[in-house]
């Protein structure tokens, strides 16, 4: 199994033509259905034919598919072929994928993002790989000329069992161009499958650990020149003057260009710019407001306790339910704005030239990237090329696309080719953070314990929406009121990781275990009953699936042990987003006085596991990042200015802090729906009420280290008994 990259439609016929190659099928990636492939001539065929993907036999057997999504971490340069290996039946080793430059004209999502790309992909590599399979049987059959039911494909050959005959796919494949292609593709029986749900490696682990994997920082090109740009230090600010003599006069220095809102230094080597950056003289003036953390404290209460709020959604009579109620709890939980602190700072080349633009770098959205390109230089798209190099971490920071357009702005400027570096100050410093929100939760209960009322009112600083106003507990309330109210500031913001999810599900989930507690209620008993209620009686729309969260609730309290381990306080959270389900108990004991996470146990419903060693890694990740922003992110503002500005002061999870962390899967047998975030939701749950039923204090505010109730752990209270109740086994 191999990859390449950097390969167009054209280069990739021109590759495999030097092997040889036997059959082409051409498939449509993007459209609504899996369409019935079509066989390809040659590339003049396929440059008409409309496919924007191909998958191809060589005469040596090797296979090879064009690629278009951008590789992440995701793994999806081993799973795509896998899937395909698998209903091909193919060897493996001979297996390869290409990855597809941008090309805007045949692909419409080139995008990575959304945990959408199995999902997305899954039926069109099984529609090619399927068909491909029948076409080699069918000509190995004509061959020898015997029925093709007698047939069987097998690790790159076609076999006769009665007869002993035998051969490759290299051998059939230029045989197989010339049979039809099937209308009516049948996929193989998920019980027969080889590859798919095995664990195997990454197909790029040889090039990551021996440092042959080109990141946008590794790129090098004779001749160009480097830039840093100095950015206003406060959001709300603006350049007033700028004194660049000193900094042109330093070795190596080309030129200090001022633009917009930047003023770039520009000149030989990465040291001699950010050198020279120190010696420009900036005076800035107010554009706008310069805020302070201390002044969002009380924007968020000023938005919880006012009236501008937009409904989101509301079922029954709310106010009677909250006026009859035996008991209310009422509870807040907030979260400040977060970094994205990818391994990698953001980078860009660029090379604005009179005949078109060359970019090259790290980029989630290569098509962003060209069109905003396009916009500021009023330039058609067709004449920018961008071309990806591997990505050192996004998390959603590289969805946008402000850096690589810096880049060609400047080269147009000055009129050369440019590479642009961020430093990590300017990384962590530059803007587009996971928004700071604020969430208020009341839940009535009548003498029962039943919740008969739930409110929730989510305040965000440039959150869009805060609030996800139809996941759980929606349709199992009779009366709910949900709403948020937004606060427009010059802190720029953007997608973090599971967006909005990944601080809802820990307020949620927290909330969820106080009112279970106030109703005197198993905190897993009590989340059951809610879903039972939503499946045998939904108030309003059900946009979640019941099942598949019940499903991973019980399947995770009984690989963890609910309640019956000596020795650790438990903590259990289940949330739901991209289309896949995940819950997960966490482990706690109090160490010397301090609470250690001893271990996570996660219960994932994510439809097909293509590949359980990427899907392992996938949860695991999404883990450790959910544990470490919980416990440890933050950023802050003084009069517009960051505060934290390099991983001194920026706290991250350290390899000694991971807990151990235990993965099951629920075998459904459905269709892939997404992994890439949906683990890191619940996490801060599992954690905060772990750490509640250790000390009987809750966390409510992130990072849970800033907590009142983190740094003065109580003597822990008496927890509701547990009333858990075990299914009859049939």
């Amino acid at each position: 199994m191999s990859t390449a990259t950097k390969t167009s439609r054209r280069e990739f016929f021109k590759l495999g033509s030097l092997t040889g190659m036997g059959l082409i099928l051409g498939f449509d990636w993007f459209s609504a259905e899996a369409k019935t492939p079509v066989v390809i001539q040659g590339a003049a065929q396929a440059a008409a034919s409309g496919f924007n993907s191909y998958l191809s036999i060589a005469s040596d057997g090797v296979v090879t598919i064009l690629s278009p999504n951008p590789e992440l971490g995701q793994n999806i340069m081993t799973s795509f072929p896998m899937i395909v290996a698998e209903e091909l039946d193919a060897d493996w080793t001979k297996v390869k994928v290409v990855q597809a430059s941008l090309d805007t004209k045949n692909f419409d999502r080139q995008v990575t993002g959304g945990s959408g790309a199995v999902p997305h992909s899954w039926k069109r590599l099984r529609t090619a790989g399927a068909a491909a399979r029948w076409m080699l049987i069918q000509a190995a059959a004509k061959k020898w000329n015997l029925p093709a039911e007698e047939c069987t494909a097998e690790n790159g050959f076609v076999i006769h069992a009665k007869s002993g005959n035998k051969l490759g796919y290299g051998e059939l494949a230029e045989a197989a161009a010339a049979i039809p292609v099937p209308t009516d593709i049948k996929f193989k029986d998920r019980k027969d499958f080889k590859l798919i749900g095995k664990a195997v490696r990454n197909v790029a682990n040889k090039d990551i650990v021996r440092g042959k994997g080109l990141f946008g920082l590794d790129f090098y090109r004779e001749g160009m020149l480097f830039a840093v740009i100095q950015r206003p230090e406060a959001f709300g600010t603006k350049v007033k003057s700028v004194d660049a003599a000193a900094a042109k006069a330093m070795p190596g220095i080309v030129d200090v260009v001022t633009f917009k809102n930047n003023v770039a230094v520009v000149g030989k080597s990465t040291w001699e710019v950010m050198k020279a950056r120190k010696a420009v003289k900036i005076e800035y003036e107010k554009d706008g407001n310069t805020e302070s953390t201390a002044d969002h404290n009380k924007i968020f209460l000023s938005l919880l306790d006012g009236n501008t709020a937009t409904v989101r959604r509301k079922e029954g009579d709310v106010e009677t339910a909250f006026k009859n109620a035996a008991k209310v709890i009422r509870s807040e939980y907030q979260c400040p704005f977060l970094s994205h602190s990818p391994m990698e700072p953001m980078n860009f080349f660029a090379h604005v030239r009179p005949d078109g633009v060359e970019l090259i770098g790290p980029t989630q959205t290569p098509g962003t990237a060209r069109q905003a390109t396009a916009k500021l230089l009023n330039i058609p798209e067709d004449k920018i090329t961008v071309e990806i190099t591997r990505l050192g971490g996004g998390f959603g920071r590289r969805l946008k696309a402000d850096y690589a357009v810096e880049a060609a702005e400047l080269s147009s400027i000055i009129k050369a080719p440019v590479k642009l570096i961020w430093s990590r100050e300017d990384d962590m410093t530059g803007g587009s953070y996971r928004p700071a929100v604020r969430y208020r939760f009341e839940a009535a209960l009548d003498k029962q314990g039943n919740m008969i009322g739930y409110k929730l009112r989510g305040a965000g600083i440039n959150s869009g929406n805060p609030t996800r106003e139809d996941n759980f507990p929606s349709g199992s309330v009779e009366n709910l009121l949900i709403d948020s109210a937004e606060h427009n500031s010059p802190i720029t913001t953007g997608a973090w990781r599971a967006p909005i999810t990944n601080f809802l599900a820990f307020a949620e989930q927290s909330f969820m275990d106080e009112v279970a507690f106030a109703a005197g209620k198993d905190p897993i008993q009590f989340r059951l009953e809610l879903l039972e209620k939503a499946k045998t009686a939904p108030v309003g729309p059900v946009r979640y699936d019941v099942d598949r969260m019940i499903g991973v609730t019980k399947l995770v309290a009984e690989k963890a042990g609910w309640k019956k381990k000596p020795g650790v306080s438990q903590g259990f959270s289940v949330y739901f987003s991209h289309r896949s389900y995940v819950a997960q108990i966490c482990e706690l004991a109090m160490t010397a006085g301090k609470p250690v996470v001893k271990k996570i146990h996660a219960a994932v419903d994510c439809g097909e596991v293509v590949n359980l060693s990427g899907a392992r890694q996938q949860v695991m990740g999404g883990i450790t990042d959910g544990m470490g922003h919980a416990m440890f992110g933050k950023l802050s503002f003084k009069d517009g200015v960051p505060e934290q500005k390099n991983f001194n002061s920026y706290r991250l999870i350290r390899m000694k802090e991971i807990p151990q962390i235990e993965t099951h899967f629920v075998d459904n047998g459905i269709e892939p729906t997404g992994l890439g975030e949906p683990a890191l939701p619940p996490t801060g749950g599992a954690i905060g009420n772990a750490f509640f039923a250790a000390t009987g204090r809750r966390l409510k505010t992130q990072p849970f280290v800033d907590d009142e109730a983190y740094k003065a752990p109580a003597v822990k209270k008496q927890q509701p008994a547990s009333t858990l109740k075990k299914e009859r086994k049939p």
